[in-house]
């Protein structure tokens, strides 16, 4: 399995998210063929690799 180093990643916010202490979840691009995925409630927490194509196709399902 690849490592990465995500100790300088920018991570975001999902655009549901409010400031409410709700269920968050943050994601960060830049990461060659992954989406890193976190809770933004537990930012030194484990961290979810999504692979690219699996990512897009849940966005999809979601979206649509």
């Amino acid at each position: 399995m690849r490592e990465y180093d995500l100790s300088l990643t920018q991570w975001r916010k999902s655009s549901y998210s409010d400031d409410n202490g709700g269920s968050c979840l943050e994601v960060a691009d830049g990461v060659p063929g992954a989406v890193p995925v976190r809770d933004s409630k537990l930012p030194d927490g484990p961290v979810l690799l999504i692979g690219a194509a699996a990512w897009t196709a849940f966005v999809a399902g979601v979206a649509g």
